[in-house]
Protein backbone atom coordinates (compact mmCIF):
# COMPACT_ATOMS: atom_id res chain seq x y z
CA UNK A 1 0.00 0.00 0.00
CA UNK A 2 1.50 3.33 -0.59
CA UNK A 3 1.00 6.51 1.40
CA UNK A 4 -2.45 7.32 2.45
CA UNK A 5 -3.75 3.82 2.75
CA UNK A 6 -4.50 4.30 -1.46
CA UNK A 7 -2.78 0.67 -3.49
CA UNK A 8 -0.02 0.66 -5.12
CA UNK A 9 0.18 0.86 -8.77
CA UNK A 10 0.79 -2.79 -9.64
CA UNK A 11 -1.92 -3.85 -7.43
CA UNK A 12 -4.23 -1.18 -8.89
CA UNK A 13 -3.06 -2.66 -12.61
CA UNK A 14 -3.85 -5.78 -11.48
CA UNK A 15 -7.22 -5.61 -10.90
CA UNK A 16 -7.74 -3.49 -13.48
CA UNK A 17 -6.66 -6.07 -15.90
CA UNK A 18 -8.84 -9.10 -13.81
CA UNK A 19 -11.87 -6.88 -13.99
CA UNK A 20 -11.75 -6.21 -17.71
CA UNK A 21 -11.01 -9.91 -18.47
CA UNK A 22 -13.50 -11.05 -16.16
CA UNK A 23 -15.97 -8.53 -18.03
CA UNK A 24 -14.60 -9.49 -21.37
CA UNK A 25 -15.13 -14.01 -20.65
CA UNK A 26 -18.86 -12.20 -19.15
CA UNK A 27 -19.54 -10.95 -22.81
CA UNK A 28 -18.34 -14.32 -24.64
CA UNK A 29 -20.55 -16.51 -21.94
CA UNK A 30 -23.40 -14.13 -22.64
CA UNK A 31 -23.18 -14.13 -26.79
CA UNK A 32 -22.44 -18.14 -26.38
CA UNK A 33 -25.78 -18.78 -24.12
CA UNK A 34 -27.34 -16.08 -26.70
CA UNK A 35 -26.63 -18.65 -29.89
CA UNK A 36 -27.26 -21.92 -27.81
CA UNK A 37 -30.52 -20.34 -26.82
CA UNK A 38 -31.13 -19.95 -30.24
CA UNK A 39 -30.34 -23.07 -31.82
CA UNK A 40 -32.50 -24.36 -28.84
CA UNK A 41 -35.41 -22.39 -30.08
CA UNK A 42 -34.91 -23.18 -33.92
CA UNK A 43 -38.30 -24.60 -35.23
CA UNK A 44 -37.33 -28.59 -36.46
CA UNK A 45 -38.87 -28.79 -40.11
CA UNK A 46 -39.04 -32.41 -41.80
CA UNK A 47 -37.74 -32.37 -45.29
CA UNK A 48 -41.00 -34.28 -47.00
CA UNK A 49 -43.88 -33.15 -49.33
CA UNK A 50 -45.21 -30.72 -46.66
CA UNK A 51 -42.56 -28.58 -46.35
CA UNK A 52 -43.95 -26.05 -49.06
CA UNK A 53 -46.96 -25.85 -47.34
CA UNK A 54 -45.53 -25.26 -44.22
CA UNK A 55 -43.40 -22.20 -45.83
CA UNK A 56 -46.65 -20.60 -47.82
CA UNK A 57 -48.38 -20.69 -43.98
CA UNK A 58 -45.21 -18.96 -43.02
CA UNK A 59 -45.28 -15.05 -42.54
CA UNK A 60 -43.10 -13.79 -45.73
CA UNK A 61 -42.96 -17.59 -46.59
CA UNK A 62 -39.90 -17.37 -44.60
CA UNK A 63 -39.10 -19.89 -41.25
CA UNK A 64 -35.87 -17.20 -39.59
CA UNK A 65 -34.43 -19.95 -37.89
CA UNK A 66 -34.86 -23.83 -38.80
CA UNK A 67 -33.60 -26.81 -38.59
CA UNK A 68 -33.75 -29.08 -41.23
CA UNK A 69 -32.17 -32.69 -41.95
CA UNK A 70 -31.27 -34.30 -45.62
CA UNK A 71 -28.78 -35.77 -48.09
CA UNK A 72 -26.41 -34.01 -50.06
CA UNK A 73 -26.94 -33.72 -53.77
CA UNK A 74 -25.31 -32.19 -56.55
CA UNK A 75 -28.05 -29.65 -58.60
CA UNK A 76 -25.92 -29.84 -62.09
CA UNK A 77 -22.26 -30.90 -62.15
CA UNK A 78 -20.40 -32.54 -59.63
CA UNK A 79 -16.84 -32.36 -58.59
CA UNK A 80 -14.37 -34.88 -59.14
CA UNK A 81 -11.52 -36.16 -57.30
CA UNK A 82 -7.97 -35.53 -58.62
CA UNK A 83 -6.74 -38.59 -56.68
CA UNK A 84 -9.18 -40.90 -56.11
CA UNK A 85 -11.53 -42.54 -58.32
CA UNK A 86 -15.23 -42.81 -58.29
CA UNK A 87 -15.34 -39.97 -55.36
CA UNK A 88 -17.68 -37.21 -56.44
CA UNK A 89 -18.42 -33.81 -54.49
CA UNK A 90 -20.27 -30.75 -54.01
CA UNK A 91 -17.13 -29.00 -52.04
CA UNK A 92 -13.61 -29.49 -52.33
CA UNK A 93 -10.49 -28.50 -50.85
CA UNK A 94 -7.19 -28.52 -52.13
CA UNK A 95 -4.36 -27.61 -49.65
CA UNK A 96 -0.31 -27.65 -49.76
CA UNK A 97 0.94 -27.87 -46.42
CA UNK A 98 5.08 -27.31 -45.56
CA UNK A 99 6.45 -28.79 -42.47
CA UNK A 100 10.07 -27.89 -40.69
CA UNK A 101 11.82 -27.49 -37.93
CA UNK A 102 12.81 -23.93 -36.05
CA UNK A 103 15.28 -23.85 -33.68
CA UNK A 104 13.94 -22.05 -30.70
CA UNK A 105 16.78 -19.76 -29.27
CA UNK A 106 15.28 -19.79 -25.77
CA UNK A 107 14.56 -23.06 -24.95
CA UNK A 108 17.01 -24.47 -27.44
CA UNK A 109 14.79 -27.03 -29.01
CA UNK A 110 13.89 -27.96 -32.18
CA UNK A 111 10.32 -26.96 -32.72
CA UNK A 112 7.67 -28.21 -34.95
CA UNK A 113 6.49 -25.43 -37.96
CA UNK A 114 3.32 -26.18 -40.44
CA UNK A 115 2.74 -23.51 -42.69
CA UNK A 116 -0.10 -23.68 -45.03
CA UNK A 117 1.66 -22.56 -48.86
CA UNK A 118 -1.57 -22.76 -51.04
CA UNK A 119 -5.19 -23.69 -50.64
CA UNK A 120 -7.67 -23.68 -53.24
CA UNK A 121 -11.25 -24.41 -52.89
CA UNK A 122 -13.75 -25.33 -55.44
CA UNK A 123 -17.93 -25.49 -54.75
CA UNK A 124 -20.87 -26.48 -56.62
CA UNK A 125 -24.47 -25.67 -56.22
CA UNK A 126 -25.65 -28.48 -54.37
CA UNK A 127 -29.18 -29.34 -52.26
CA UNK A 128 -30.57 -31.32 -49.50
CA UNK A 129 -32.65 -34.06 -50.59
CA UNK A 130 -35.04 -36.75 -48.43
CA UNK A 131 -33.31 -39.73 -47.27
CA UNK A 132 -36.32 -41.44 -48.35
CA UNK A 133 -35.69 -42.17 -52.65
CA UNK A 134 -38.54 -40.77 -54.88
CA UNK A 135 -39.54 -37.46 -52.92
CA UNK A 136 -39.49 -34.65 -55.39
CA UNK A 137 -39.11 -31.99 -52.60
CA UNK A 138 -35.41 -30.66 -52.16
CA UNK A 139 -33.75 -27.70 -50.77
CA UNK A 140 -31.25 -25.89 -51.98
CA UNK A 141 -27.94 -24.73 -49.74
CA UNK A 142 -26.54 -21.29 -50.14
CA UNK A 143 -23.49 -19.89 -48.98
CA UNK A 144 -22.04 -23.03 -47.70
CA UNK A 145 -18.86 -21.99 -46.72
CA UNK A 146 -20.21 -19.43 -44.54
CA UNK A 147 -21.41 -22.08 -42.90
CA UNK A 148 -19.82 -23.36 -39.03
CA UNK A 149 -19.62 -26.80 -38.42
CA UNK A 150 -18.90 -27.49 -42.07
CA UNK A 151 -16.72 -30.38 -41.93
CA UNK A 152 -14.84 -32.00 -45.20
CA UNK A 153 -14.07 -35.59 -45.58
CA UNK A 154 -10.07 -36.14 -46.31
CA UNK A 155 -10.01 -38.40 -49.43
CA UNK A 156 -6.65 -38.34 -49.89
CA UNK A 157 -3.43 -37.25 -48.06
CA UNK A 158 0.24 -37.75 -49.05
CA UNK A 159 3.74 -36.29 -47.68
CA UNK A 160 6.55 -35.55 -49.66
CA UNK A 161 9.59 -35.69 -47.62
CA UNK A 162 12.18 -33.26 -48.42
CA UNK A 163 15.64 -34.38 -49.87
CA UNK A 164 18.61 -32.29 -48.52
CA UNK A 165 22.37 -33.09 -49.63
CA UNK A 166 24.91 -33.11 -46.81
CA UNK A 167 25.86 -28.75 -47.59
CA UNK A 168 22.20 -28.21 -47.31
CA UNK A 169 21.67 -30.15 -44.17
CA UNK A 170 24.54 -27.85 -42.53
CA UNK A 171 22.98 -24.52 -44.26
CA UNK A 172 19.44 -25.30 -42.38
CA UNK A 173 21.47 -26.10 -38.97
CA UNK A 174 22.97 -22.52 -39.36
CA UNK A 175 19.77 -21.04 -40.33
CA UNK A 176 17.44 -22.53 -37.42
CA UNK A 177 14.85 -23.66 -40.16
CA UNK A 178 15.13 -28.33 -41.38
CA UNK A 179 12.56 -28.74 -44.16
CA UNK A 180 10.66 -32.03 -43.71
CA UNK A 181 8.79 -32.06 -46.48
CA UNK A 182 5.26 -30.99 -48.10
CA UNK A 183 1.61 -32.49 -46.84
CA UNK A 184 -0.77 -32.75 -49.88
CA UNK A 185 -4.35 -33.21 -48.86
CA UNK A 186 -7.43 -33.32 -51.23
CA UNK A 187 -11.16 -33.10 -48.59
CA UNK A 188 -14.34 -33.00 -50.25
CA UNK A 189 -17.79 -33.07 -49.36
CA UNK A 190 -18.95 -35.80 -50.87
CA UNK A 191 -22.42 -36.74 -52.61
CA UNK A 192 -24.57 -38.42 -50.18
CA UNK A 193 -23.43 -37.06 -46.71
CA UNK A 194 -26.18 -36.67 -44.08
CA UNK A 195 -26.20 -32.59 -43.28
CA UNK A 196 -28.00 -31.03 -40.85
CA UNK A 197 -28.93 -27.24 -41.56
CA UNK A 198 -29.52 -24.49 -39.25
CA UNK A 199 -30.04 -21.72 -41.08
CA UNK A 200 -32.70 -19.03 -42.63
CA UNK A 201 -35.81 -21.74 -44.54
CA UNK A 202 -36.99 -19.40 -47.78
CA UNK A 203 -39.43 -20.21 -50.20
CA UNK A 204 -37.90 -18.36 -53.42
CA UNK A 205 -40.85 -18.54 -56.17
CA UNK A 206 -40.32 -22.21 -56.52
CA UNK A 207 -37.27 -22.77 -55.10
CA UNK A 208 -37.01 -23.34 -51.38
CA UNK A 209 -33.46 -22.12 -50.43
CA UNK A 210 -31.29 -22.36 -47.20
CA UNK A 211 -29.24 -19.43 -46.38
CA UNK A 212 -27.77 -17.56 -43.80
CA UNK A 213 -29.99 -16.03 -41.15
CA UNK A 214 -30.65 -12.46 -40.85
CA UNK A 215 -30.88 -12.15 -37.00
CA UNK A 216 -27.60 -12.89 -36.23
CA UNK A 217 -27.59 -16.55 -35.44
CA UNK A 218 -24.82 -18.85 -36.72
CA UNK A 219 -25.38 -20.79 -39.86
CA UNK A 220 -24.77 -24.55 -39.55
CA UNK A 221 -23.60 -27.22 -41.82
CA UNK A 222 -22.76 -30.55 -40.14
CA UNK A 223 -22.93 -33.56 -40.80
CA UNK A 224 -23.82 -34.76 -36.98
CA UNK A 225 -27.30 -34.56 -36.09
CA UNK A 226 -29.19 -31.88 -34.36
CA UNK A 227 -28.96 -33.15 -30.49
CA UNK A 228 -25.07 -33.71 -30.99
CA UNK A 229 -24.42 -30.39 -32.27
CA UNK A 230 -26.90 -28.62 -29.80
CA UNK A 231 -24.62 -30.86 -27.21
CA UNK A 232 -21.69 -29.35 -28.66
CA UNK A 233 -22.64 -25.33 -28.05
CA UNK A 234 -23.95 -26.16 -24.36
CA UNK A 235 -20.65 -27.77 -23.41
CA UNK A 236 -19.28 -24.46 -24.97
CA UNK A 237 -21.31 -22.56 -23.33
CA UNK A 238 -20.40 -24.33 -19.54
CA UNK A 239 -16.85 -24.28 -20.52
CA UNK A 240 -17.00 -20.04 -21.03
CA UNK A 241 -19.01 -19.87 -18.24
CA UNK A 242 -16.36 -21.71 -15.71
CA UNK A 243 -13.74 -19.16 -17.00
CA UNK A 244 -15.98 -16.31 -16.50
CA UNK A 245 -16.48 -17.83 -12.46
CA UNK A 246 -13.04 -18.54 -12.12
CA UNK A 247 -11.92 -14.98 -13.22
CA UNK A 248 -14.87 -13.78 -11.11
CA UNK A 249 -13.66 -14.82 -7.75
CA UNK A 250 -9.73 -14.21 -8.44
CA UNK A 251 -11.02 -10.32 -9.41
CA UNK A 252 -13.13 -10.77 -6.22
CA UNK A 253 -9.74 -12.21 -4.22
CA UNK A 254 -7.71 -8.91 -5.56
CA UNK A 255 -10.36 -6.81 -3.76
CA UNK A 256 -10.84 -8.31 -1.02
CA UNK A 257 -6.95 -8.23 -0.54
CA UNK A 258 -7.21 -4.46 -1.37
CA UNK A 259 -9.77 -3.48 0.86
CA UNK A 260 -8.52 -5.71 3.67
CA UNK A 261 -4.90 -3.78 3.32
CA UNK A 262 -7.05 -0.66 3.12
CA UNK A 263 -8.73 -1.42 6.57
CA UNK A 264 -5.52 -2.54 8.53
CA UNK A 265 -3.65 0.93 7.39
CA UNK A 266 -6.28 2.37 8.50
CA UNK A 267 -6.95 0.92 11.86
CA UNK A 268 -3.41 1.36 12.37
CA UNK A 269 -3.41 5.07 12.05
CA UNK A 270 -6.68 5.35 14.54
CA UNK A 271 -4.35 3.33 16.76
CA UNK A 272 -1.58 5.60 16.14
CA UNK A 273 -3.55 8.49 16.35
CA UNK A 274 -5.29 7.11 20.31
CA UNK A 275 -1.70 6.50 21.61
CA UNK A 276 -0.80 10.44 20.22
CA UNK A 277 -3.67 11.39 22.16
CA UNK A 278 -2.25 9.40 25.63
CA UNK A 279 0.69 11.15 24.86
CA UNK A 280 -0.59 14.35 24.74
CA UNK A 281 -3.02 13.79 27.75
CA UNK A 282 0.66 12.50 29.58
CA UNK A 283 2.13 15.24 28.92
CA UNK A 284 -0.23 17.72 29.82
CA UNK A 285 -0.87 16.15 33.52
CA UNK A 286 3.08 16.29 33.70
CA UNK A 287 3.21 20.09 32.81
CA UNK A 288 0.11 20.71 35.66
CA UNK A 289 2.07 18.17 38.19
CA UNK A 290 5.19 20.22 36.91
CA UNK A 291 3.09 23.88 37.80
CA UNK A 292 1.89 22.38 41.06
CA UNK A 293 5.24 20.75 42.81
CA UNK A 294 7.99 22.62 40.87
CA UNK A 295 10.70 21.97 38.07
CA UNK A 296 12.09 18.92 40.24
CA UNK A 297 9.15 16.61 38.79
CA UNK A 298 10.29 17.30 35.48
CA UNK A 299 14.35 16.38 35.87
CA UNK A 300 13.10 13.16 37.67
CA UNK A 301 10.83 11.85 35.05
CA UNK A 302 11.25 8.81 33.18
CA UNK A 303 12.26 9.11 29.98
CA UNK A 304 9.67 6.63 28.23
CA UNK A 305 6.33 7.05 30.15
CA UNK A 306 7.15 10.74 31.02
CA UNK A 307 4.75 10.14 34.29
CA UNK A 308 7.16 7.86 37.12
CA UNK A 309 10.01 9.27 38.59
CA UNK A 310 13.47 7.67 37.47
CA UNK A 311 13.79 4.36 39.81
CA UNK A 312 16.80 1.98 37.91
CA UNK A 313 19.93 2.39 37.04
CA UNK A 314 21.57 0.77 33.52
CA UNK A 315 24.58 -1.44 33.71
CA UNK A 316 27.26 -0.98 32.29
CA UNK A 317 26.27 2.29 30.61
CA UNK A 318 24.98 3.87 34.04
CA UNK A 319 21.92 5.50 32.17
CA UNK A 320 19.54 7.21 35.31
CA UNK A 321 16.29 7.01 32.71
CA UNK A 322 13.45 4.47 33.11
CA UNK A 323 11.10 3.72 36.03
CA UNK A 324 10.75 0.25 36.74
CA UNK A 325 7.59 -0.46 34.70
CA UNK A 326 8.75 0.70 31.92
CA UNK A 327 12.40 -1.35 31.82
CA UNK A 328 10.11 -4.53 32.35
CA UNK A 329 8.16 -3.32 29.28
CA UNK A 330 11.41 -3.15 26.91
CA UNK A 331 11.63 -5.53 24.31
CA UNK A 332 13.87 -8.58 24.28
CA UNK A 333 17.28 -8.13 23.83
CA UNK A 334 16.71 -5.02 26.35
CA UNK A 335 18.46 -1.87 25.41
CA UNK A 336 19.02 1.40 27.01
CA UNK A 337 16.69 3.50 25.59
CA UNK A 338 19.29 6.31 25.59
CA UNK A 339 22.61 4.88 23.84
CA UNK A 340 21.23 1.38 22.78
CA UNK A 341 23.98 -0.72 24.32
CA UNK A 342 22.63 -3.71 25.94
CA UNK A 343 21.57 -3.71 29.71
CA UNK A 344 23.95 -6.29 31.59
CA UNK A 345 21.91 -6.04 35.24
CA UNK A 346 19.79 -3.21 36.63
CA UNK A 347 20.40 -1.61 40.07
CA UNK A 348 17.06 0.33 41.84
CA UNK A 349 17.15 3.53 42.72
CA UNK A 350 15.91 4.69 45.74
CA UNK A 351 16.04 8.44 46.44
CA UNK A 352 16.14 10.04 49.40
Amino acid sequence: MEGGGRPSAAQAALLAASTALTALLYSVYRQKARVARGLEGARRVRLDGDLRAVLLEAPGRCVPYAVIEGVVQAVKETLSSQFVENCKGVVQRLTLQEHKMVWNRTTHLWNDYEKIIHQRTNTTPFELVPREEGASVTVRVMKPLDAAELSLETVYEKFHPSVQSFTDAIGHYISGERPKGVQETEQMLQVGTALTGVGELVLDNTTIKLQPPKQGMPYYLSSGDFHSLLQKQEANVRFWKILTVLFGFATCAILFFICRKQYRHRRERRHLRHMQEEFRQAQERLMRQVSAEGGEVLKNACAVCLSNTKSCVFLECGHVCSCTECYQALPEPKQCPICRQPIARVVPLYNS
